[in-house]
């Protein structure tokens, strides 16, 4: 059985890129435009990781996490990836992060592409 990964993220084009590549690795994708349709999506299809941007309509990336650690046993335990452009120093980003392990933190400007599919593989692992 291929391991499913959820991309949530409202740009188009950077889902696409990252859904192509984890596709090339032999992963599963499924991808959301916002939280509400992550949130749906994991409790629907429970993938193995999820890959989240926090900045998009609807629901932000922060409330989708809050709300699926909240959901129950998957919820809590599934590891979430949050890839975003914000940088570390967001006070309310680090507190959010800190109570939802397992939850990992990129600034897509410093890791290419190849580094996030291997960070992938080694949540994975």
């Amino acid at each position: 059985m291929k391991i499913k990964i959820l991309i949530v993220e409202d740009e188009i084009i950077v889902s696409k890129v990252y859904a192509e590549e984890l596709a090339d690795n032999g992963f599963t994708v499924l991808m959301a435009k916002n939280g509400q349709e992550g949130l749906d999506l994991a409790l629907k299809n429970q993938p193995q990781l999820i890959l989240l941007d926090i900045l998009m309509p609807v629901m932000d990336g922060l409330s989708m996490m809050n709300k699926l650690r909240q959901s129950g046993p998957y919820g809590k335990a599934v590891p979430i990836i949050i890839l975003t452009n914000l940088s570390g120093g967001e006070e309310k980003i680090i507190a959010s992060i800190m109570k939802n392990e397992p939850a990992h933190y990129l600034i897509k400007a410093d890791w290419d592409l190849k580094n996030v599919i291997k960070k992938i593989k080694e949540k994975l692992a």
